[in-house]
């Protein structure tokens, strides 16, 4: 378990999914109810976080608490939306944010995680993609420091929809220089 400001940050365990899915359906919910049509509640179930757990990482932030407040997953490779790419990034998905319990900047905080968790592998790069159709997600992680990088149009969802993506990343620094010219991640 890591305490970061407040928040204790730990992998997700099989025993999580429930909550995973309660996360990802409040925030579709919560979506809605403000008009962005991103997610869509009951997309995504115990079986894609599993998968997610197995592939990649799945994060739960909880509060002193232990309340869960919060989630991401973070992926070594994302070909769907990226392409074949060598491996200099990590990629945020699913940044989940449970609002009714949640302190003010948990999002960040998820962000800031997953930024460190990247550079710990010594991958210079934090990219992500939001739905091109929600310009108050693409401000959000603007002013988290990420930039356009590009837009993939054509991306498709599990239902079959097509729908166009903004491809953001954020350079992260990897190493910091200190004295006598060794490195420290």
């Amino acid at each position: 378990m890591i305490i970061d400001d407040g928040l204790l940050f730990r992998r997700a365990a099989e025993k999580d999914t429930g909550t995973l899915v309660a996360l990802y359906d409040g925030a579709a919910r919560w979506m809605r109810t403000r008009g962005i049509d991103q997610w869509k509640a009951g997309e995504k179930d115990a079986a894609h976080f599993l998968a997610r757990m197995r592939d990649g990482e799945v994060w739960l932030a909880g509060d002193s608490d232990g309340r869960i407040c919060g989630a991401y997953e973070l992926w070594w490779s994302d070909e769907e939306a990226w392409g074949v790419q060598p491996p200099v990034a990590g990629y945020v998905h699913r940044l989940m944010v449970d609002r009714s319990v949640a302190p003010a900047g948990t999002g960040r905080r998820l962000l800031d995680h997953a930024e460190r968790r990247i550079a710990r592998t010594r991958r210079e790069r934090a990219r992500l993609d939001c739905q091109s159709t929600n310009p108050h997600l693409l401000e959000y992680y603007r002013g988290a420091g990420y930039r356009v990088v590009g837009e993939f149009p054509h991306k498709v969802g599990q239902d079959g929809r097509v729908y166009g993506v903004i491809l953001l990343e954020k350079r992260l620094d990897v190493l910091r220089r200190l004295d006598g010219g060794s490195t420290e991640v």
